[in-house]
């Protein structure tokens, strides 16, 4: 089977080599020109551990190839996956133009049956628009169909022989666009249709010929129909390529069968390892990604406005998360205090689901309050800062981490991004230092003192801040550290040391929610 991935960000890349690496052909395109050529040259532009090895694997054994060419990969794919940006709106909602473009492209080069993947995070009721905007872009001439017995202003007739394409009015297949438009529930969609008699025009049953049928009407069949599947993408960066092949659940929103079972034939390798798979309509698999995502950022809110309480109460954080973590109700994933959520994902989706609620008039209080709390989190962090060294101004803070998490580069609202540019406007210098995400940070914040190593930042800074949980910042050699710094304080925001342990060496430690 021929798989063509469009987009090669994050998920586009991880999903079109993990694909290629089940054996499947797999060409990945891009618009972007350069990214395509470094890729073409094995250079790969992010960090994912484990990534290039598999690209260089299945480039070599020419299962997996990039291009720029959208035409000749939709006309000789099967299956297509949309895997491209949704940033958000000044509003917070999703961006959807990069998703519409991809589909206005798609629809000019349908030459044949395909099954289109929608594998963006998205809000709920896009898979239908980009349906509606496939078919609205389909040059194929026998693509819309007309209403027996309707009463329209332009009556349709059969077309002579010198007619390559029947007129047909246009109103008789308005679908998800008038339906947002009015207001009407995405979820009702399927039963939605401006012109009730009007057979979709993307089920395969409506492939016939050109008929003439009694009582004046005309079914004018689809040569090359298509379906969209919703398949929403659960990857952890730092930990993907396992997310990918070892998944804790598969999302398939769907419509027909036919496309049900091409899917599965795709994660058929998935089956093997007792996959759970989660099949479901459109709307539904949209939501899925959103509510989990949105879970897991309030979880994380919630352990953090704890681990604050407990900075005024004298308790200690990682003690009543361990216990409620063995909680069976509760777990003890995403129980670990910090300096807030951030990333590519947590933040936008947040938003974004918050902005739905807010366009069905709906008041999601508690999403509201996680998004404010998260903002807060970051503030915290630098009010802590300045109560213990008291002006900030001409002080030198060390920080450790740069990216939003450990074993990534990415920093993307990332919280040390964020902390970093408040130090600075209360006239901190900053020394910092991350294994992989210096390049990017210099791209943003190139007065920044970028460091080799956790020593070089601290040296003769007046307190040293972790802030990314990377492994090598967990056994740091603290004497070492005590005798570069000027002032010998460690502010710990991921908790990753036993405070009574830093100060038995003669160093002030400050962690979240721990005394």
């Amino acid at each position: 089977m021929q798989i063509a991935i469009i987009g090669t960000g994050y998920v586009g890349l991880v999903t079109g080599t993990c694909l290629a690496n089940f054996g499947l052909s797999v060409t990945c395109v891009d618009k972007d020109i350069e990214k395509i050529k470094q890729l073409n040259n094995g250079k790969i532009p992010i960090y994912e551990p484990g990534l290039e090895d598999l690209i260089v694997k299945n480039v070599k054994e020419n299962r997996l190839r990039f291009t720029t060419d959208l035409k000749k990969a939709v006309e000789e794919s099967q299956v297509i996956y949309i895997a491209v940006g949704t940033p958000p709106n000044h509003d917070g909602s999703a961006d959807l133009q990069y998703v519409e473009e991809v589909a206005r492209d798609i629809g000019k080069y349908l030459n044949d049956y395909k099954v289109f993947v929608n594998k963006c995070t998205v809000p709920v009721g896009t898979a239908r628009k980009i349906k509606q905007i496939i078919s609205d872009n389909y040059k194929n001439p026998y693509i819309f169909s007309h209403c027996e017995g309707a009463q329209h202003p332009k009556q349709s007739q059969f077309p002579s022989s010198n007619s390559e394409e029947p007129s047909f009015p246009s109103h008789c297949e308005k679908r998800s666009d008038e339906a947002i438009t009015n207001n009407i529930n995405p979820g009702d969609l399927s039963n939605y249709n401006p012109c009730q008699d009007s057979p979709s025009p993307l089920r395969e049953e409506y492939t016939q010929d050109l008929l003439p049928l009694r009582g004046g009407r005309i079914k004018v069949g689809v040569k090359h129909p298509f379906d969209i599947i919703s398949n929403p993408e659960f990857l952890r960066e730092g930990s993907a390529v396992y997310d990918f092949t070892h998944p804790d659940k598969i999302v398939i929103g769907y419509e027909s069968e036919k496309a049900k079972q091409i899917m599965q034939e795709i994660y058929r390798p998935l089956y093997l390892l007792d996959t759970p798979f989660v099949f479901t309509n459109l709307e539904t698999a949209e939501m899925i990604k959103y509510a989990c995502n949105a879970f897991l950022a309030t979880k994380i809110t919630f352990i953090n406005e704890i681990a604050n309480l407990c900075d005024r109460v004298g308790a200690d954080v990682q003690q009543i998360a361990k216990a409620m973590g063995m909680d069976g109700r509760i777990s003890p994933k995403f129980l670990h205090p910090g300096p807030g959520y951030g990333g590519s994902c947590f933040p936008k989706d947040t938003r974004a689901l918050n902005a739905t609620a807010s366009n069905y008039n709906y008041d999601f209080k508690l999403l509201e309050a996680v998004i404010e709390a998260n903002s807060r989190q970051r503030e915290m962090v630098v009010n802590k800062i300045e109560k213990y060294l008291g002006t900030l101004k001409d002080k030198t803070i060390g920080i450790l981490g740069l990216a939003f998490k450990q074993n990534t580069d990415d920093i993307r609202e990332s919280a040390a991004i964020d902390i970093i540019q408040m130090l600075l406007q209360k006239g901190a210098s900053i020394r910092c230092f991350d294994p992989m995400a210096a390049e990017n940070t210099k791209k943003i914040l190139p007065d920044l003192v970028f460091c080799s190593d956790e020593y070089e930042t601290a040296r003769n800074s007046d307190a040293l801040v972790i802030i990314t949980e990377w492994n090598q910042f967990r056994n740091l050699d603290l004497n070492r550290i005590k005798s570069m710094m000027s002032n010998p304080i460690l502010f710990d925001m991921k908790n990753l040391y036993e405070p009574f342990k830093v100060k038995e060496l003669g160093i002030e430690y400050y962690g979240i929610g721990r005394r």
